[in-house]
């Protein structure tokens, strides 16, 4: 009779761990897939504003609910505004995440002249850009368009803006290839010095 009530406690504590991994699981997958997604920034095209090595979550309903694995939307949300920093996938390879700052809305004719951003035929401020010397082809980094930026589509750049393949480069970003909107830092990690920047952790990413 000890026997088999140990055989059935075992039984029922194998089935209990089970269905708790199960939902553990599912959980995951809903929060990553509806609420928030983490990513490492791999690259400098974002410095100053993120730097090699930061770790950021990123909200996955900023711009609206999509149905896995799709480009539809159950509910579409805000739309991605000016300055807006989005993951989105990278138009040549939809497997690749990229994170770039958002220039252009739809119907907005974009203009760079001797590296002066122009949207609708107007100067930008940009506080955050940043601009060195590495080998891009000057006249399309430096000069470029004008172009308007089509139905349902941005025009995104990258705050290092000698730095960083971008829609300068490659195009535009479809509104339904957008994943999230870059929220906050958790982490960050400095290979130089081999030690983590305390500073930028928990620092909002804007």
């Amino acid at each position: 009779m000890s026997t088999l009530l140990q055989k059935s406690s075992k039984k029922s504590l194998i089935r209990e761990y089970g269905e708790a991994l199960l939902v553990a699981l599912v959980l995951a997958f809903v929060i990553r897939t509806f609420v928030v997604q983490a990513y490492k920034i791999p690259s400098e095209s974002m410095v100053e504003t993120l730097l090699v090595g930061d770790h950021l979550l990123a909200s996955k309903f900023a711009y609206g609910i999509k149905i896995p694995f799709t480009h539809s939307y159950i509910y579409r949300g805000d739309d991605p505004a000016y300055g807006d920093i989005i993951i989105f996938e990278y138009p040549n390879d939809p497997s690749v995440d990229y994170i770039k700052r958002v220039i252009g809305l739809p119907g907005d004719v974009i203009t760079v002249r001797d590296k002066r951003l122009y949207r609708n035929g107007m100067p930008v401020e940009e506080s955050y850009v940043r601009y060195e010397q590495p080998n891009i082809i000057e006249p399309v980094r430096d000069n470029f368009g004008p172009v308007t930026v089509p139905p349902d589509k941005y025009f995104v750049m990258g705050d290092n803006r000698d730095n960083s393949l971008d829609s300068r480069f490659w195009g535009f970003v479809d509104r339904g290839a957008i994943q999230a909107k870059a929220w906050r830092i958790y982490w960050s990690w400095d290979d130089k010095d081999n030690s983590p920047r305390w500073s930028r952790i928990g620092k909002a990413v804007r």
